[in-house]
């Protein structure tokens, strides 16, 4: 049952993580911020449906609760798991956010973070990537699938809708290393690029070797 909270904590994480991200605040996505809150939400039905069903919202527990397709047993945990997860990603968007300099005109929106805010959404994209790829493209559970460079392509898209304005949206040390040489972030940032990225995707390789997330043990 862990591992099936795990992904169920996972996948409402960075749906909600991303609403607030694309919606709160001078540098929000705009009319942009449904496609990438819908893109959230399909990249990690792709990732975990196979495992703990894709719910990511209690009311969809409750159907499938009320479908007879899970136990009361096994759905008042999921709905606990999921807004746990929604109140840590509340607190992670309200912390980044908060560490805004809107006088620096770093980036694009004029506003400038902090390298702790920096380094939090590399980590936290660049695992959502890794998470994603693992699970599509080497689970047993959804093998031979024809949609896995689709949700990898769409974890990035959502990532750089997300927390772009934040860190440039790197996810990738060659990546980092590639916008340095080109001068589109300064040697500070491609620090963060590297330690923050090589470390979420290792988390997301621990957990998914952790809790053996490779097979299919889906009853949604």
């Amino acid at each position: 049952m862990l591992p099936k909270l795990v992904v169920e904590f996972i996948g409402t994480f960075f749906l909600v993580f991303t609403v607030g991200q694309t919606v709160k605040g001078p540098d929000a996505s705009g009319a942009l911020a449904a496609l990438a809150i819908g893109s959230s939400l399909m990249v990690m039905v792709y990732a975990g449906g196979h495992f703990s069903g894709g719910h990511y919202n209690p009311a969809v527990t409750l159907g499938v609760l009320l479908r007879g397709k899970c136990t009361v047993a096994e759905a008042v945990p999921y709905m606990v798991s999921q807004v746990v997860a929604a109140i840590v990603a509340a607190g992670c968007v309200l912390f980044i956010k908060g560490t805004a300099s809107p006088g620096a005109p770093a980036t694009a929106a004029g506003t400038e973070y902090n390298l702790l805010a920096k380094a939090l959404v590399e980590f936290l994209f660049t695992f959502a990537l890794v998470y994603v790829v693992l699970n599509t493209a080497t689970a047993k559970g959804t093998s031979g699938n024809s949609f896995y460079g689709l949700a990898i392509g769409l974890t990035v898209m959502v990532g750089a809708f997300a927390v772009g304005p934040v860190s440039g949206g790197a996810f990738n040390p060659a990546v980092g290393v590639g916008v340095t040489v080109m001068g589109l972030a300064s040697v500070t940032n491609l620090i963060v690029y590297l330690v923050a990225d090589f470390a979420g995707g290792a988390a997301a390789a621990i957990l998914f070797k952790t809790f053996d997330m490779g097979g299919d043990r889906s009853a949604a």
